[in-house]
């Protein structure tokens, strides 16, 4: 499963909002909406979020192996 939780704590800490990914980044309130329900979303998403934050693709998602 791929978690989106570094991205919350990578805003928090540079003080960023759902509303800078949006006005900085033109990243789309849809894609906001599946970003906080851990939904997929594209790699030009990912690409755009790592050089808005101006971070690793790290600090914004990881991936959590599935309990069998």
């Amino acid at each position: 499963m791929i978690s989106y939780a570094p991205l919350w704590r990578t805003m928090k800490a540079q003080g960023a909002t759902t509303y800078t990914l949006q006005v900085r980044g033109e990243i789309s309130s849809s894609t906001v909406r599946r970003l906080k329900a851990g939904e997929s979303v594209s790699t030009n998403t990912l690409d755009a979020l790592c050089r808005i934050l101006e971070c690793e693709l790290s600090e914004i998602v990881e991936y959590i192996p599935d309990k069998k």
